[in-house]
C-alpha cells in the first residue's frame, strides 16, 4: 500500500489505551494495555514518509521509522521487526520507557500531533515474540577474543550482544542476584514488566553470552586487575547511580532517604524476593517527593500504589509551559512542557517553584513536616541561574515519608574505578572517554551513563552499540559492527 502524504489528516492520533485508575492502584501490572492492531495501522499511516525524517535525528539509535511504519501500514511485520532490529538491539526497552524525542522531532510535531512512534514500535515488537520472529543469532565462528562487561543495564546488554554476535566470547559481571540493571529493580513493574527482561536473557544467553550475578567488580573478591588480565577488553557499562543529597537541617531523620534506596526495596519485594518486614510502606502516610523526573514519577506511583494518604512533589522550578516556547525551544528539539505520566493521572499535588529549607521531626528522631519556600528562578548577565526566596512564603508540609529524587552525581563505583586508575570528572561525575570510548587504562573502555550521566535507556542502547563497535576496532583492526553515536553527541 502506498504512503498516504495525507494521512495524517483522516486519522487522529490515537495512544496506547490504559487500564482504568482504580484497577491499576490496586496492583504494580502495567498501566498501558496491547493496542489493536487494526489502530496501530491506522497510526502508522499518519506518518508522511518524509524526504528528510528528522525523527532520525531525534532518536539517537537512527530508528529507520518511516520504513517500518510503512511496513506496518502494509501488515508487513516480519520485514519490520527487521528493520528495527537493524538498529535496536531491544526495542522492547524502549517502547516501554523511553519518552520518544524521535515524536517531539517528528516533522508533524511542528503543527499538529506527532505520529505515535512509540506505539507502532513496541507493537511491531510484541507481534515479532508473539510470532516466534525472536530467536537466537550465535556467531556464524568464533573468535579468540574475550571481553568482559561490567554491568548489565541496557547498555552493557547491548555492548555484549554486540560482541557476541561477531564471535567474541563475552561475559556480563553484575553486582545484583539478578541481570537488568537499573531495569531491573529501578524501574517499578507498573512502567515495564520483568518479564520482558527475562526473554532477552534468554536469547543473550542461547546466543553465548554468559552471566555471572552477585560479584562487586572492584571488590576484594573480584579485583578489576583481575578482568583487564583474564580478558582482551574490559568495558565499564555500570551507569550513574550516586544519587543528589539534599544538605539541609533534618536530613539524618528517619523517614528521609534516597529514592533509590525506596524504589529497589518495593521492586524486590513485588517481585518475591523480600519480606514485608523488611518493606518501607507508604501506606496511610503523607508523603513528600523531592524532584520533578522520571524517578520521582516512579515514587509517585509507587506510593500511591502502597496506600499514601497523599502524595506531594515538590520541584524548584516554575511550572513549564503548557505548549512549546518556539523562541526558547524551537522544533525539532525536545519540547519542554509541562508533562504528566499517567503517575500522575492517579493522585499527585504538585508543587512548582518549592525549595525545600529543612525537615521537622519529632522527639522519637522520625520526619513529620517539611519546611518550603517559595522561590522565583533568575539569571544573571552570565546566564547563570539561582533561585531566590520570596519573602514571607515559608510554610510547612506534613510528611510521614520523604522521598529525594534530586538526580544522579556519579557513577557510584569509586572502588572500582579507583582500582583502575579511571579518574571521573565534571560536575554529573562522569568516567572520562576519548572519542573510541577508551577510558585511561588500557584495554579498558566505559560507555553508556557512566560516560554520559543519568540519561535515556535509548542512549544508553546506542552508547553500548558504539561501544562494542570500538572495541572490536580495537582489537581486531576493523569492525563491522555499527557506531550510532560518539561518546560526545548530545540530543538535539
Amino acid at each position: 500500500m502506498p504512503v498516504d502524504p495525507w494521512g495524517f489528516t483522516k486519522t487522529p492520533r490515537q495512544d496506547i489505551p490504559k487500564r482504568p485508575v482504580e484497577l491499576r492502584l490496586r496492583d504494580f501490572d502495567p498501566v498501558y494495555a496491547r493496542q489493536q492492531e487494526d489502530v496501530v495501522r491506522q497510526q502508522a499511516s499518519r506518518c508522511m514518509a518524509c524526504g528528510v525524517p528528522f525523527c532520525h535525528q531525534g532518536c539517537p539509535l537512527g530508528n529507520l521509522i518511516p520504513e517500518w511504519n510503512e511496513l506496518v501500514l502494509d501488515a508487513d511485520w516480519r520485514r519490520a521487526i527487521d528493520r528495527l532490529h537493524a538498529t535496536n538491539n531491544f526495542p522492547e526497552f524502549t517502547g516501554w520507557l523511553c519518552p520518544a524525542p524521535c515524536e517531539a522531532a517528528c516533522v508533524l510535531a511542528i503543527s499538529d500531533d506527532p505520529v505515535s512512534i512509540k506505539q507502532v514500535e513496541l507493537s511491531i515488537i510484541d507481534k515479532a515474540w508473539d510470532s516466534g520472529w525472536v530467536v537466537p543469532q550465535p556467531p556464524e565462528r568464533m573468535t579468540s577474543h574475550t571481553a568482559a562487561v561490567v554491568g548489565s543495564g541496557p547498555a552493557g546488554l547491548a555492548a555484549a550482544q554486540q560482541l557476541t554476535r561477531v564471535g567474541w566470547t563475552v561475559v556480563v559481571y553484575e553486582r545484583s542476584d539478578e541481570v537488568g540493571g537499573l531495569l531491573r529493580y529501578g524501574i517499578p513493574d507498573f512502567k515495564m514488566p520483568k518479564r520482558v527482561i527475562d526473554r532477552r536473557i534468554e536469547q543473550m544467553r542461547a546466543e553465548g553470552t554468559r552471566f555471572v550475578t552477585g560479584v562487586e567488580v572492584g571488590s576484594e573478591a573480584m579485583p578489576v586487575d583481575r578482568l583487564r588480565r583474564k580478558f582482551d577488553a574490559v568495558v565499564l557499562a555500570v551507569g550513574a547511580l550516586e544519587p543528589r543529597d539534599l544538605t539541609v537541617e533534618g536530613r539524618e531523620l528517619t523517614g528521609v532517604m534516597q529514592a533509590m534506596d525506596y524504589l529497589p526495596e518495593v521492586n524486590r519485594y513485588v517481585a518475591g524476593k523480600d519480606e514485608d518486614e523488611h518493606l518501607v510502606s507508604a501506606k496511610d502516610k503523607h508523603v513528600v517527593v523531592i524532584g520533578g523526573g522520571d524517578t520521582a514519577a516512579d515514587c509517585l506511583g509507587t506510593a500511591n500504589r502502597q496506600g499514601a494518604l497523599s502524595v506531594t512533589v515538590l520541584d524548584h522550578n516554575p511550572t513549564p509551559p503548557v505548549v512549546r516556547d518556539e523562541v526558547s525551544n524551537p522544533w525539532p528539539q525536545w519540547t519542554r512542557v509541562h508533562r504528566k505520566s499517567p503517575a500522575h493521572e492517579e493522585g499527585v499535588v504538585e508543587s512548582w517553584a518549592t525549595q525545600t529549607v529543612r525537615f521537622v521531626g519529632d522527639d522519637s528522631g522520625r520526619v513529620t513536616h517539611v519546611r518550603v519556600r517559595t522561590v522565583e528562578r533568575t539569571y544573571d548577565e552570565d546566564g547563570l541561574r539561582s533561585f531566590t526566596p520570596v519573602e514571607g512564603s515559608e510554610r510547612d508540609l506534613p510528611a510521614d515519608l520523604v522521598l529525594l529524587a534530586t538526580g544522579f552525581v556519579g557513577t557510584g563505583a569509586d572502588d572500582l574505578l579507583g582500582a583502575a586508575g579511571i579518574d571521573v570528572a565534571g560536575e554529573r561525575g562522569t568516567v572520562g572517554v576519548d572519542d573510541r570510548w577508551r577510558t585511561g587504562a588500557d584495554d579498558v573502555f566505559a560507555c553508556g551513563d557512566a560516560t554520559r550521566g543519568a540519561s535515556l535507556v535509548v542512549w544508553a542502547i546506542a552508547d553500548g552499540r558504539a561501544c562494542a563497535a570500538a572495541v572490536d576496532a580495537a582489537v581486531r583492526g576493523s569492525t563491522r559492527l555499527p557506531a550510532p553515536v560518539g561518546p560526545r553527541d548530545r540530543a538535539l
